[in-house]
């Protein structure tokens, strides 16, 4: 039926009121049952389906298994290095800490904060032109004007801990080696390193370039979210080139601890002699990822060692959110 242009239209509905009476009884069930749960399975369902939600759905972080000390053991004067810390990496529960605010030199574990500066800055494929080459204590052998990859400079710097390719990252950052020193310092606050100084991007002693053992700690939980950092460190040996493939670089990890320790999947060696024999170490057996941290040690190899035993001899994750207890691996 048309309706006329501007006038109202005539065309209504209607229900007869002998059905009003119906229709309202029926309207009064229906209100009922939706105000009824308990005989409502959509409801039920909506309910039920909340309420088995895992927790990150819900914006609740996962409870990790809790490290216990079964024993009451702790280590002694055996273990020879000024700071340490063993840290569970999966419920960040400190399972040991010595002098872990001391101010100590990191030599080349630094190039664990220059590695993440880094890969903040470059693409992996990025290439730099090396400049002036910084030749004193380790180094993977740069000479100035190589053409390489930042990929293959990274990989000097965390396996071999080449001075020369740490250097050379930083001279290529945009402002040059100051800029890439200040963007160090930013990041370090950034991951809650709040007691430590970065004065050069190799890990040369300083009279303030000093770290605690606490803030390598936190340095290594912010390495182990990066793949490509974990991926490295990892690696005994490789050989890599520039890019034209016309000179050879090859590679071997200081950390003697891989391939012998059962677990040990990296970090960081570091020496000089003022800050004495320096290690970052992560161990991962099963699920249980544990971080040990070395400072001016008089055997780095040997601390970290016992240091492992220990955790492992002495200790047991409780899943706290469940029920089972759990001896470590």
């Amino acid at each position: 039926m048309k309706r006329q242009r501007g006038k109202k239209s005539s065309y209504t509905t209607s229900i007869p009121t002998s059905h009003w009476w119906q229709v309202s009884v029926l309207s009064l069930l229906g209100g009922i049952i939706l105000l009824y749960p308990g005989h409502n399975v959509l409801i039920n369902e909506v309910f039920s389906t909340q309420d088995k939600r895992p927790s990150n759905m819900l914006g609740i972080p996962p409870i990790h298994p809790y490290p216990i000390n079964k024993t009451g053991i702790y280590p002694g004067e055996d273990v020879t290095a000024s700071g340490v810390i063993v840290l569970d990496a999966e419920s960040m529960v400190y399972m040991y800490k010595r002098n872990e605010t001391m101010l100590l030199s990191p030599a080349s574990t630094t190039k664990i904060l220059t590695a993440l500066v880094a890969l903040d800055a470059y693409a992996l494929d990025d290439v730099i032109t090396v400049g002036r080459v910084e030749n004193d204590g380790q180094v993977m052998d740069l000479v100035e004007g190589e053409k390489i990859t930042v990929e293959n400079l990274l990989y000097g710097a965390l396996i071999h801990s080449g001075n020369d390719a740490a250097y050379a990252l930083a001279d290529a950052y945009p402002g040059g080696r100051n800029a890439f020193i200040q963007e160090m310092n930013r990041k370090a606050r950034a991951i809650g390193l709040s007691g430590s100084t970065f004065t050069n991007p190799s890990g040369y002693d300083g009279d303030t370039h000093k770290v605690t053992p606490m803030d390598l700690s936190r340095l290594a939980v912010a390495a182990l979210g990066n793949k490509t950092v974990m991926k490295m460190v990892a690696i005994p040996q490789i050989t890599i080139s520039d890019i034209y493939h016309s000179r050879f670089h090859k590679l071997s990890n200081v950390n003697q601890l891989l391939g012998k320790i059962p677990g040990v999947a990296g970090i960081k060696t570091g020496w000089t002699e003022d800050a004495g024999e320096n290690l970052v170490t992560l161990v991962e057996r099963g699920s249980k990822k544990v971080i040990f941290v070395v400072l001016h040690s008089k055997d780095r190899f040997g601390d970290t060692t016992k240091l492992i035993d220990w955790v492992y001899g002495n200790y047991h994750w409780v899943d706290v959110a469940g029920t089972v207890g759990s001896t470590a691996p």
